[in-house]
């Protein structure tokens, strides 16, 4: 049953922001290693390269496209959703700006290993705070509910962007690999350590009346609670 918008919302928020500012600089760290950008970051480079425009503002613009497919879909977006839409894009342009490019390819693989790392904590972060996923996620999910799978669907759409992007520009590489591989293990790590669930509620326990009870009667069993 998803949790009520409103239940531990303030602590929710918070996660959700520091989700997708740490997913933001994840993003960062890879395009800075050029190694090789996570799938759907290399159709945004790509798309940055021949428009002029920022990775970040790509990303906005981008996200938005994505979510006006959710409409035929019937999708229905949450906080988190757009959020991911306009926080992304402007961590990335950020950090862009402040996190100089490594000049060994020691500090390259650092960069890369350190992005991947830090995409699977926010993965956890920004999923376990349950206010709804990001435009990307919110197309595979509401393709699968129709047709197919969401393994096959992610499959096609990853490869899809991944081939417009490198023909566009966008840095395919060990880095993409090595996030296609490592991702799924590290969000299933990190997800049940990170996931904000309802408060309990306990309900009281009715004291019964006290039955009266003769000499040579069995014990009732204890009833079992579901």
């Amino acid at each position: 049953m998803p949790m009520p918008i409103t239940e531990r919302l303030p602590l929710r928020l918070t996660q959700l922001l520091a989700g997708l500012v740490a997913y933001g600089v994840s993003i960062t760290l890879m395009l800075k290693a050029s190694l090789g950008n996570q799938p759907w970051d290399v159709l945004h480079q790509g798309i940055a390269l021949h428009t002029g425009l920022s990775v970040g503002t790509v990303l906005i613009l981008a996200g938005a496209t994505v979510l006006l497919c959710w409409i035929p879909l019937r999708q229905r977006p949450g906080i988190g959703t757009v959020a991911n839409i306009v926080v992304l894009g402007l961590v990335v342009d950020l950090v862009n700006t402040v996190l100089p490019h490594p000049s060994h390819l020691a500090m390259r693989w650092l960069f890369m290993t350190a992005g991947i790392l830090l995409c699977g904590i926010a993965s956890g972060l920004y999923i376990g705070a349950n206010l709804g996923p990001g435009p990307r996620d919110g197309l595979m999910t509401g393709l699968a509910a129709r047709s197919w799978s969401l393994r096959g669907w992610r499959t096609v759409l990853e490869i899809t962007v991944v081939a417009i992007g490198a023909l566009l520009g966008g840095k395919v590489g060990i880095g993409t690999v090595a996030y296609a591989l490592a991702i799924g293990p590290l969000a299933q790590f990190f997800l049940p350590m990170l996931t904000i669930r309802p408060h309990q509620t306990v309900k009281p326990r009715l004291e019964e009346p006290a039955l009266k009870v003769e000499p040579q009667a069995a014990p009732l069993p204890a009833s079992c609670g579901s």
